[in-house]
């Protein structure tokens, strides 16, 4: 990620959250596959919302997003597509496996955690979501 500041039509910004989104039930169902699965689903989605992933990483029951957004983008809406979609895309992609866990179709709790950046350091934050335990694969 550069230090460099985006630019667009009528602002100049440089705008970094990180956001935290965990399975229903903090059920341990994240593997190594679902876990490239949802790096993929969110670098997708995050380009046609005009943003940017800069880290991703997860543990079995929970999922870190390091993300660069657009000042026009409302970060909640961003949020939630961000967790239709994924849940949508795995359960369709890995629906027999977490039949096992869930009996409704879902992934993820309604909530969320979501901090602007200005505490600490960009580095300091890569650095923890890149050292989270990383998900075996489907037994």
């Amino acid at each position: 990620m550069s230090n460099n500041y985006h630019k667009s039509f009528r602002s100049v910004y440089s705008l970094t959250v990180h956001i935290v989104l965990v399975t229903k039930y903090r059920q341990k169902v994240i593997n190594s596959q679902i876990l490239e699965r949802l790096n993929q689903i969110f670098s997708e989605t995050c380009q046609k919302w005009e943003c940017e992933l800069v880290e991703f990483s997860a543990e079995v029951d929970h999922v870190h997003l390091l993300i660069n957004f657009n000042p026009k983008v409302q970060l909640s809406k961003f949020i939630a597509n961000l967790k239709t979609v994924s849940s949508r895309l795995i359960r369709r992609d890995f629906a027999d496996y977490l039949a096992r866990f869930y009996r409704l179709p879902v992934l993820w709790t309604g909530s969320y955690f979501v901090a602007s950046c200005g505490g600490v350091t960009i580095e300091q934050l890569k650095k923890y979501v890149e050292h989270q335990t990383t998900p075996t694969s489907i037994n």
